[in-house]
């Protein structure tokens, strides 16, 4: 079975990273139904639970404590603090899943996603941007989720964020959803075509041509 590839995948707060994402995953699904072959991985935060969401689902949701824990054991693959909280990815599911032939995203921000180039160069990086600052500061405004001092805060760490756009592999703009999903998807074929992976698929097959 051939090792699954690891996406990273950035962008700034509003920016559709995780509609996108679940898309996508839905998509895939969709696409072979009995397994997918696509997962994302969930992280551990020390930020408070939002609404709607799910321990163990949206995020591991731990004190800073149990995080400092982990961290000082190795656990996580890399690990950033964003807006005072702390968010980690545990090592060991990663690499099970990998082993396994999953294809991995990690919903990811720059920080994150530079710590783990460093460890793991083969890992597929691909940044989000939005369209326009006026329409990212309408996606963050219309959430409803937070109050006007925060969204200000947001929109200045996004603009830091979204200068580090270069360090990825990939640019994908998402003004028009469905075509940002479909170069995400364009991004998922291409790695899967790759000749070190298809190699591993398909090796019979081209020992047979060759012999």
């Amino acid at each position: 079975m051939p090792q699954g590839n690891l996406y990273l995948i950035s962008a700034p707060s509003g920016a559709g990273k995780t509609s996108l994402v679940k898309a996508l995953l839905n998509a895939s699904a969709q696409g072979n139904p009995d397994k997918s072959g696509l997962c994302v991985s969930v992280s551990h935060t020390t930020r408070p639970m939002r609404p709607a969401e799910a321990d163990g689902i949206n995020y591991h949701f731990v004190d800073v404590a149990t995080f400092k824990a982990m961290q000082e054991q190795g656990d996580f693959l890399e690990h950033a603090e964003v807006f005072g909280n702390f968010y980690g990815t545990s090592k060991h599911w990663v690499n099970e899943r990998l082993t396994q032939g999953w294809d991995v995203i990690l919903e990811i921000d720059w920080q994150g996603a530079a710590q783990i180039q460093t460890l793991l160069p083969q890992a597929i990086s691909i940044f989000i941007l939005p369209p326009s600052r006026r329409a990212l500061l309408e996606r963050l405004t219309n959430r409803g989720q937070d109050n006007a001092v925060v969204i200000a805060e947001r929109m200045a760490k996004a603009v830091h964020e979204m200068s580090h756009y270069h360090q990825a592999d990939y640019l994908v703009i998402n003004d028009r959803f469905e075509q940002a999903l479909d170069d995400l998807q364009s991004i998922l074929r291409s790695s899967g075509l790759r000749i070190k992976t298809q190699m591993q698929r398909n090796q019979v097959l081209l020992d047979e041509l060759l012999s």
